[in-house]
């Protein structure tokens, strides 16, 4: 049976309060339109009211429509013919879940590619080459417990009162209900997001940034405002005006060690950062994945949450320890982490218990196991620098306070296009401008100091070797500016 033409009318009744969110009203009309679809509120084949009579009807610009249905002709949820109209696209052609996004971040497609198979040295990931002893030991003789079903949303209870205790340690008063354990930041940064942002609203970034969060705001369709981080870290100053001319739905900022740029934020703008966010409403996250992995200039540098309790801090062992371990956190006020705790139940149930009792068993002795991986990352930064002053003097980046990446500047070309050479010598970089929603960073590289000497030497010579192609004799290169999406995709092979 073929379905029924909405009038104009009709289709706003069923869109009800469509304008009410934050963003671009054609993302607002276009995310209703798509719920509507799933629910099954417009079923297949629908046809949908022309582009100006729904205008009309909904007070707005043809614009806005046109764009809100292209948006979804793109997703394949509408089916737009000249001379039929549009309609709800069939069944078949619909996707099977709502705003599935697959990911195109080279850092994660170098990850999914079978390792060690061809050789490809992968300086697009940053993490640590290896586990340490101190994990082997953590898992040995685990009692595991006799009375309990084993699902805990929250997070065991220990493990929740020894990361409440770090923070303790750190000035930052804690209680265990203002922790919530999940498998890893990535998925703290994801339910995060699920639970504070609706398509259209806006998220205050830093750019550059870190490229899996970037990744989770495009999946939530929302809007990005980012900010530029500087040699002092982000422009607290510029923050504070994206703050009060868009109210967006979160701010997510890498104060100590920024990824990819290693900057540290000072204690003043850090403090004015918290102040705004806090008169405007504005949930702030604080990712302190790389907060300890301190070589001693930011030393004095205390967290965000010091300067207000509605910090939301984000953490976990994997950069400290190994990326196996799936063990990171939430730190915020405790009516919030209750109801991501809900929002998690409803995903996993909980995160794996052996890894939560390891985890508890490491941060219990973690001071020695954390001296000796900043001493690995110190020599290994030191190291990189030297080979790249001796390799490839033309390329230019300031020491790292901390954390795990240089932030190299190319001299010309583009790092997107470099990456695709450099692959084809075997290294695989993440280009900068894969991190920088404002389009920007397009001669950087991230380029991580964590593989064995060895391996992160033969590294530099072939980027080495793959510079001498890309810009023989010290020539131009190839021009660059931004790349497109497709360039981006290329280079994950």
């Amino acid at each position: 049976m073929e379905p029924i033409p909405l009038s104009p009318d009709e289709l706003v009744a069923r869109l009800g309060r469509w304008s009410a969110g934050r963003g671009p009203l054609y993302l607002l009309l276009a995310a209703r339109i798509r719920q509507l679809a799933d629910e099954g509120l417009l079923p297949p084949g629908t046809p949908l009211p022309p582009d100006r009579r729904l205008a009309a009807a909904l007070a707005v610009g043809r614009t806005t429509v046109v764009s809100a249905y292209e948006t979804l002709r793109q997703e394949g949820r509408l089916v737009r013919r000249q001379g039929s109209g549009t309609r709800v696209a069939p069944a078949v052609l619909a996707p099977a879940e709502p705003r599935v996004t697959e990911t195109s971040n080279p850092m994660f497609l170098h990850l999914l590619d079978p390792s060690g198979e061809d050789g490809v040295i992968l300086l697009s990931c940053a993490a640590p080459a290896a586990a340490p002893p101190e994990l082997a030991e953590a898992y040995a003789g685990l009692v595991l417990p006799g009375d309990d079903l084993g699902y805990h949303p929250a997070g065991l209870p220990a493990l929740r009162e020894a990361v409440a205790r770090r923070y303790e340690r750190r000035g930052v008063p804690t209680e265990a209900a203002q922790v919530l354990v999940t498998t890893g930041a990535q998925q703290a940064i994801a339910l995060l997001t699920r639970l504070l942002v609706a398509p259209g609203d806006g998220v205050l970034v830093e750019a550059p940034t870190y490229p899996g969060a970037l990744d989770l705001f495009r999946e939530a369709a929302a809007v990005p405002h980012p900010v530029p981080v500087g040699p002092d870290g982000l422009d607290v100053t510029e923050a504070v005006r994206v703050m009060e001319r868009h109210r967006p739905s979160l701010a997510y900022v890498i104060p100590r060690f920024q990824n990819p740029t290693g900057t540290v934020l000072p204690p003043l703008p850090g403090r004015r950062l918290v102040e705004a966010a806090g008169a405007h409403g504005v949930p702030l996250i604080e990712d302190e994945v790389l907060s300890e992995l301190d070589f001693g200039a930011g030393s004095g540098t205390p967290p965000l949450s010091s300067y207000g309790s509605d910090v939301i801090g984000v953490g976990s062992l994997s950069k400290a320890v190994w990326g196996g371990l799936r063990i990171g956190w939430v730190r915020g006020p405790a009516p919030l982490v209750g109801r991501l705790a809900r929002l998690k139940a409803l995903h996993d149930l909980g995160s794996d218990v052996p890894a939560q009792l390891a985890a508890v068993r490491l941060l219990d002795g973690f001071a020695p196991l954390l001296r000796r991986r900043v001493r690995e990352l110190r020599a290994g930064h030191d190291r990189l620098r030297a080979d790249l002053a001796r390799l490839l003097p033309s390329w230019t980046c300031s020491p790292a306070a901390g954390g795990q990446t240089l932030w190299v500047r190319l001299p010309h070309g583009d790092g997107v296009s470099f990456a695709q050479v450099a692959l084809r010598h075997g290294v695989a970089v993440l280009p900068g401008s894969t991190m920088d929603a404002l389009g920007g960073s397009t001669r950087m590289l991230r380029l991580p100091f964590l593989l064995p000497r060895d391996v992160l030497a033969e590294g530099v010579r072939r980027l080495a070797a793959a510079w001498a192609e890309y810009a023989p004799a010290g020539g131009s290169g190839r021009s660059g500016g931004s790349a497109g999406s497709g360039a981006l995709n290329a280079i994950a092979v």
